[in-house]
């Protein structure tokens, strides 16, 4: 039996349990967060300012996602989480169900950790319906959530602990020998949460904390500014940035203008098998299929199978799927005689550039249309192609509901159609529900990425006339590698600890399978140049997997005698990626 499937089952005697609904103040049961956001304005404020709009997140239960859906009964037979694994365990939760859980949950932060409004919380957890359930409970209790990828490594949670302060962590016990070896150099760090079948030194179980917690919680009233998560960005010139959100990203999720890209409904069964640590699992697994009611479908996934994926989609009745463009190019790789998915009714991608050629050969295959979606740790889904509209292979799109998406200079100004530029989100005079607040704790590269009326997203691009977007690539350096954004300084500096690397330089390089991977240019200390180099090659490569999360090793490695630097002693990335690419 898969080990985490085991853990679902200290949750299932609560579910048999009715949970009585808890009432306001004002006597009336509080409806869950998708089910009404009130606009009210505070004293002395206009209806004009969208900062001064409050929405109010109540979780009363998760049955009252919409209007029309106040009963369980009225969505039909589906559930709100469907949960499976290889070995053919299930865990099948209504939404009376999550809600109930998701009481408890937060009753656990506030009561058995003592964590506040306001304080973060660091949550590594791999794909099991416990991710759900923290990230519902820091909804309801404003505890800020920070997603983080089960890849990480003990000095990927020691900056992320020390950079948030970090009040709480739930992970595994996979990851809990991790969190302790750098625990001491957290002094934030108050409480230690253990999704497990095993107690640990140190640590509080979360499963017998869920079953003691009492089922009653009134959710908090919370304003759209205020914080709700923290994405890690990748770390381009320096170590991963905080990216903050508000409520407002889930606000988004519920307005009726900015569903307009899935178009999903209560009868939709959505697969998103993003990694849960990358906000499109926050958004595509959580915020956008729960605001319309429909079935969030999640497999253990331990490892990345194409075979497994067509099983899935073949078995199970998922009728929306959205994947990094990764996961269609090695479906399509394995040859299959037949890829005809019975339920499957729409298909989404985004995360890196797909290639028209590959859209094409989904078409043909599958019978269905690929619809590119264009995001960001900032911002979330921002440009796209939506349900039913003209597909240009190629174009990511037209820019989604809210934002106002231009191609700007670098003083800001809108360029005409087809000319090259970067990609600016309109900042003023309104900004727009969903984008994030600011790089927590540092205010220098959020005014950096403030270009006049504009967010500037860093990325290069073109316009049409008819507003669809042409991506071309990066201002800077990061590399996306099957669905994962990777900072180069990260991997050189993993690198560098080797004491083979005199310097390194990491860029992305094109591979038939992933689109893009890492690879490292290496400049080795004297000692080592008669070394067998492809026996070192490994060596670096077990290094790097060792000393930093595994998906950020440099798959190909080149020995040069120097790297190519400006005068100043920069050295030319640039350069280096454009020969990779055929470019010089």
């Amino acid at each position: 039996m898969d080990h985490s499937y085991s853990i679902h089952q200290h949750l299932l005697p609560l579910l048999n349990h009715p949970i009585p609904d808890k009432f306001s103040a004002q006597g009336s049961p509080e409806p869950w967060p998708g089910a009404r956001f009130c606009s009210l304005h505070a004293p002395g404020q206009t209806g004009g300012s969208r900062q001064s709009l409050l929405f109010y997140i109540y979780i009363r239960d998760l049955a009252h996602l919409c209007p029309e859906r106040h009963q369980e009964g009225r969505r039909g037979p589906n559930p709100a989480l469907w949960w499976v694994n290889s070995e053919g365990d299930e865990v099948k939760w209504s939404f009376s169900e999550v809600a109930s859980l998701t009481r408890r949950t937060a009753n656990v932060f506030t009561q058995s950790c003592g964590l506040q409004r306001g304080d973060f919380l660091a949550l590594i957890l791999p794909r099991i319906p416990e991710w759900w359930l923290v990230a519902i409970g820091c909804i309801r209790t404003g505890i800020v959530f920070m997603p983080g990828t089960t890849q990480l490594k003990a000095k990927d949670i020691l900056y992320r602990l020390q950079a948030s302060k970090a009040k709480a962590v739930v992970t595994t016990d996979t990851l809990a020998p991790e969190v302790d070896s750098v625990a001491s150099e957290c002094p934030a760090l108050k409480a230690k949460l253990l999704v497990s079948d095993h107690s640990r030194d140190g640590w509080l179980d979360f499963h017998s904390l869920i079953q003691s917690a009492s089922p009653e919680h009134t959710c908090i009233k919370s304003k759209t500014e205020d914080p709700m998560a923290i994405f890690f960005t990748s770390g381009t010139t320096g170590l991963p940035k905080m990216a903050k959100h508000s409520h407002s990203l889930a606000l988004r999720s519920y307005l009726p203008s900015c569903r307009k890209l899935q178009q999903l409904k209560p009868s939709d069964i959505s697969w998103c098998p993003s990694d849960p640590g990358w906000i499109l699992a926050v958004v595509g697994s959580l915020l956008e299929p729960w605001t319309a009611g429909s079935t969030i479908f999640i497999h253990s996934l331990p490892q990345f199978d194409p075979k497994l994926m067509v099983e899935v989609l073949s078995k199970y009745p998922i009728t929306q799927f959205l994947a990094a463009p990764s996961v269609f190019r090695m479906i399509l790789q394995q040859n299959f005689t037949s890829l005809r998915f019975p339920t499957l009714q729409h298909c989404s991608t985004g995360g890196e550039a797909l290639l028209p050629e590959e859209q094409e050969k989904w078409k043909k295959q599958t019978g269905l249309l690929l619809h590119e979606i264009y995001g960001q740790s900032e911002v979330g889904m921002s440009c796209g192609v939506p349900r039913g509209t003209k597909i240009k292979p190629g174009s990511m799109g037209k820019a989604i509901s809210p934002f106002d998406v231009q191609i700007i200079d670098s003083k800001g100004n809108v360029l005409p159609p087809n000319t090259e530029g970067s990609i600016g989100i309109r900042i003023k005079p309104t900004r727009p529900t969903g984008l994030f607040m600011c790089y927590e704790n540092n205010p220098e590269k959020t005014a950096e990425v403030e270009c006049g009326d504009f967010y500037n997203t860093g990325d290069r691009a073109t316009m049409d006339e008819e507003g669809y977007i042409w991506f071309l690539g990066r201002d800077d350096d990061v590399i996306n590698a099957s669905g994962y954004r990777i900072g180069p300084t990260e991997v050189e500096n993993a690198l560098a600890e080797h004491p083979a690397v005199k310097e390194s330089a990491v860029v992305s390089s094109p591979d038939t399978s992933r689109g893009e991977v890492v690879k490292a240019f290496i400049v080795l200390n004297p000692q080592f140049l008669a070394h067998n180099q492809q026996q070192l090659t490994k060596e670096l490569q077990e290094h790097v997997k060792a000393m930093t999360a595994p998906y950020k090793y440099p798959r190909k490695v080149e020995f040069i005698p120097e790297l190519p630097k400006t005068i100043t002693g920069k050295i030319k990335r640039n350069e280096l990626r454009k020969k990779e690419f055929g470019q010089m």
